[in-house]
């Protein structure tokens, strides 16, 4: 049996058959208390591929942060080979205000790679590379909607990186697409590194959703059977179900404003002119009708009540 390599992180190292937990130094509250990002590391004594599976990139994403934390409780990093690096919460900052950036208002997922000196999101993003991303194989990165809106569970893959297209294939999402790469992106990093990664959007900020945890977990341990890290999946996590592929997809938005009423529920397919929802006005005078743009699914609402002209408020795609 060849030997897995060590795992060094914040001057700490994880030998072959260890597990740790260790933290990333980031910075102080004004107060002087010290914010440090939390990270287990799960050595296998025999040597594999290190995925990393991260969330809490966007504070105020809880879902992602309950599925790393179900995983921790339930030890299904409990692995046979390879090394898994687990991130609860990467923004230690934005979880504590409830926010999808840090204090100076910085989006970290828009600051890799960061730098040494820069702005609070900048050097989070900086620490996060010269410590954990240069050891990875792989990544999984974990994502809610953002707002009001809900996704239904999707995985999102890098089209020119043949290898995070098969990672998104084998988590096998219910919903599955190509999505462009976005400058200082956790991804965009990753990519530009010549580490394959997707990212799992479900659910919706600050609310916690039973099925996109479940779906999240499940296509974790897809790619853990897959990369040979675990040998077996619990039957409860089984699902005969393939990921549906959408190659066009489009929002559609507000035509004017008022009140929002769904008529569809999330995630269901759709046909070309089926009314999707209304928007009325306050006095049941006038309302207008949102229809399916062609035959298709859905895979985002807007939960926002009362909306403005222009708001996004379905987002749906064609196979």
């Amino acid at each position: 049996m060849t030997k897995n390599k060590s795992i060094t992180i914040g001057g700490k190292t994880v030998k072959p058959g260890e597990s740790k937990l260790l933290k990333i130094n980031i910075d102080r509250l004004p107060t002087g208390t010290l914010i440090d990002i939390p990270v287990y590391v799960f050595n296998a004594k025999k040597a594999g591929p290190t995925l990393l599976v991260q969330a809490g990139l966007h504070g105020d994403e809880i879902n992602g942060i309950e599925i790393v934390r179900r995983m921790l409780h339930e030890k299904h990093f409990a692995i046979e080979m390879g090394a898994i690096i687990a991130v609860p919460i990467l923004n230690i900052f934005g979880f504590i205000h409830f926010s999808r950036d840090v204090p100076d208002g910085k989006d970290v997922n828009r600051s890799f790679p960061g730098t040494k000196s820069g702005s609070m999101a900048s050097r989070i993003a900086y620490h996060y590379v010269s410590e954990i991303m240069h050891q990875i194989d792989y990544g999984i990165d974990l994502h809610t909607g953002g707002g009001q809106r809900h996704n239904f569970p999707q995985i999102r893959y890098t089209s020119e990186d043949e290898q995070s297209v098969a990672l998104a294939n084998i988590f096998n999402a219910p919903f599955s697409f190509s999505s462009k790469l976005i400058k200082g992106s956790f991804r965009n990093a990753t990519f530009k590194m010549g580490k394959p990664s997707v990212v799992f959007e479900a659910g919706e900020s600050m609310r916690f959703d039973d099925f996109a945890i479940f779906e999240g977990i499940r296509g974790i341990l897809n790619i853990m059977k897959h990369l040979g890290m675990t040998s077996a999946i619990s039957p409860a996590y089984l699902k005969p179900r393939e990921t549906i592929h959408l190659v066009e997809r489009r929002w559609l938005r507000a035509p004017t404003a008022g009140m929002f009423i769904p008529k569809v529920t999330n995630g269901s397919e759709l046909s070309k002119g089926q009314v999707m929802g209304i928007i009325s006005d306050t006095y049941a005078k006038h309302s207008k009708a949102i229809k399916a743009p062609f035959d298709g699914y859905i895979f985002c609402i807007n939960h926002q009540a009362v909306v403005n002209q222009g708001d996004a408020l379905f987002h749906v795609g064609k196979m």
